[in-house]
């Protein structure tokens, strides 16, 4: 059974609620995203709290982890590279559900992140080589689970991004006729990820519709590790893209 994973905002799902603007954590700050999963709870770990509609619920809160230094040394650290974020199971930060630190991390290069249990367990490593690095064209992202199961993928469909550098002086043009009338949209850069292994496909980033999300094609994929992996994309958003991390 497949299993889909997305982020959104709190404060978006608060609005809509018409109830409190975000998720309030210690001393009334905001957990501002959201892990959302329209799949059943796997491997003895719940939904979480924050229910659902029946469709989805939310698998966990996330957040940077600031503990580094805060906002300012975080977003430094962003730039050569680097990620850290805390995925919690309730808005009230009481219980660790998971959470991803940096190993290495090479400006324009490659990074190397770990995906930590709540009890600091290792579940997966994951590797992201930026495009025009390590000899591949294409940014290429790589899942090695602690069990052993490893997939890679890479962004964009070679077919799409033909197109794309074929149209890129369109997209130019566009871009500077939406600054000037301050409106319209930009056709962004290919996003979508195929994450194979043994030639079959096994996790998939596409669009959802309203929001990039990451689904589970095959068994066996760790929840927690899949929630990490679909953070980790949305925060490597590229050009034109608006990464959940990289706000004040």
């Amino acid at each position: 059974m497949s299993t889909t994973v997305w982020l959104q905002s709190s404060d978006r799902k608060a609005r809509a609620a018409k109830g409190p603007q975000g998720a309030q954590g210690p001393e009334g700050s905001p957990v501002r995203w959201e892990i959302r999963t329209n799949g059943p709870a796997q491997q003895g770990h719940s939904a979480g709290a924050g229910g659902g509609d029946g469709q989805s619920s939310t698998f966990a809160y996330i957040e940077r982890d600031l503990s580094a230094g805060g906002v300012d040394a975080y977003r430094a650290a962003r730039k050569e590279g680097a990620r850290s974020f805390l995925l919690w199971t309730d808005p009230q930060r009481s219980h660790l559900r998971a959470r991803v630190v940096t190993r290495s991390a090479t400006k324009r290069a490659s990074a190397v992140f770990e995906v930590l249990g709540g009890a600091g367990e290792s579940l997966a490593l994951i590797t992201h080589e930026r495009a025009m690095s390590n000899g591949h064209g294409r940014s290429r992202w790589t899942v090695q689970q602690a069990d052993g199961r490893t997939a890679a993928g890479v962004k964009g469909n070679l077919f799409w991004w033909y197109v794309w550098w074929l149209l890129f002086p369109l997209w130019v043009a566009i871009a500077v006729g939406s600054l000037v009338s301050g409106s319209g949209d930009i056709a962004r850069m290919p996003r979508s990820i195929r994450w194979k292994a043994s030639g079959e496909e096994v996790l998939n980033w596409t669009d959802g519709g309203v929001e990039f999300a990451l689904t589970t094609v095959a068994d066996g994929w760790d929840p927690r590790v899949t929630a990490a992996l679909a953070a980790l994309v949305k925060s490597h958003e590229g050009w034109l893209g608006n990464p959940w991390d990289d706000g004040r």
